[in-house]
């Protein structure tokens, strides 16, 4: 039995997304090498993320491009009109993950290697890390699979990960005030923290669209106490309860 022809939208479809999946795979790598460059455990760390953001950059203008093509020739419907639509958004937000990656990979530049096993000491700036990375890669990992399922609790996790932020920033602030952190190093790190806090709000931003896309509603803000006390004690490392 011959196999049927792609049309030319299911082409330009194809086509639009291996270059999601090379964007989503890229600005995942940017910014675990970012946490290396200030981490320390990887000296040309800072210099492969400016790399991978002017990629990230290009491939958004031309991911941008097929987009606009894909709607003005074909005036796509239904789901192929929503997957076009979440890719311009997912983009944008991959995009921004790239560039904190890159604001990261900046100030881990002009730390000193002693600066970085100062850092090294804060375990909430750690967990900052691990958490918000995990939440980019189940955002990124729910879109390639088309599956809305993994992400319907992001927005919880997100709230949880703010808490952590505004936790670890107290902690900020009471080292430079006890003069165990420098100033200058203290500013870096609540820096550092602040974009990790809004890589979060972009892994939930491209949930959101993944949920948009495969069912055509967005993620809603539903109370689940029991698993969303489960993520806050995981990344806080602290319990409520008793």
């Amino acid at each position: 039995m011959p196999i049927a022809e792609k049309t030319p939208i299911e082409e330009g479809l194809g086509q639009l997304n291996e270059h999601m999946r090379t964007i989503a795979e890229l600005a995942e790598l940017a910014i675990r090498k970012a946490v290396e460059s200030y981490e320390g455990t990887n000296g040309s760390g800072a210099a492969e993320v400016f790399t991978l953001d002017q990629e990230i950059f290009g491939l958004k203008l031309e991911i941008t491009h097929r987009c606009v093509e894909l709607i003005a020739r074909y005036a796509p419907v239904a789901r192929d009109l929503r997957t076009i639509t979440a890719s311009l958004e997912i983009t944008t937000d991959l995009d921004r993950i790239g560039r904190y990656a890159r604001d990261i990979a900046q100030i881990a530049r002009e730390l000193t290697p002693e600066n970085k096993a100062t850092i090294g000491q804060l375990r909430r700036l750690t967990r900052m890390g691990e958490y918000t990375i995990r939440m980019i890669d189940v955002a990124i990992d729910a879109f390639r699979a088309r599956d809305a399922e993994p992400v319907r609790n992001i927005i919880e996790e997100d709230d949880a990960v703010d808490l952590l932020h505004d936790q670890l920033f107290h902690e900020i602030v009471g080292r430079m005030a006890d003069r165990s952190l420098t100033p200058e190093v203290g500013a870096s790190l609540i820096l550092i923290n602040r974009y990790f806090e809004r890589l979060a709000d972009h892994a939930v931003n491209i949930g959101d669209h993944v949920a948009y896309m495969v069912t055509g509603q967005r993620l809603t803000r539903v109370k689940r106490p029991k698993s969303g006390l489960r993520f806050a004690e995981e990344v806080t490392g602290r319990s409520d309860g008793p």
